[in-house]
């Protein structure tokens, strides 16, 4: 009979323990927390110094996600107005944030350092389809549009 009822003696011991203790709360809106460092956030894609895009359309990002949240589409780029230093360039790259984990291997698999996991977590919307992040809203404006 004392057998099914010491583990929940235990559990309301520990309940009582932390019911006294001083409790933890972030007022959000003023108040925001500190991450780690190393915190993954939202994406972002990344430009080379002359504005250029970092992104080569390998799609190694897209293959290294685990949940399939990434889309990659190349092109091959255009000799008289390249968007890329390479022989193609992502012309679609579109991002499903309801589906991501934030694991960090499209950061680690892609060979250009396009892709950056930013310390950006404020990712809440009421529908689905802003979730769906696209390569404008992805790219780093260039120095030029920053202005």
């Amino acid at each position: 009979m004392s057998e099914p009822v010491t583990p929940l003696v235990k559990g309301l011991f520990i309940t009582l323990r932390y019911l006294f203790q001083k409790k933890v709360t972030v007022q959000y809106p003023e108040q925001k927390r500190t991450y780690p460092e190393r915190f993954r956030g939202r994406h972002q894609l990344t430009r080379h110094a002359d504005g250029s895009e970092r992104c080569v359309g390998c799609e190694l990002c897209a293959q290294a996600c685990p949940s399939g949240a990434i889309r990659v589409v190349a092109a091959e780029n255009d000799p008289d107005h390249p968007h890329s230093p390479g022989e193609r360039y992502g012309a679609t790259y579109e991002v499903n944030m309801i589906r991501c984990i934030f694991c960090g291997f499209c950061q680690e698999a892609c060979p250009t350092g396009a892709v950056v996991l930013t310390p950006f977590n404020e990712l809440a919307e009421y529908r689905r389809d802003p979730l769906t992040y696209e390569k404008p809203r992805l790219l780093v404006p260039r120095k030029e549009e920053a202005r």
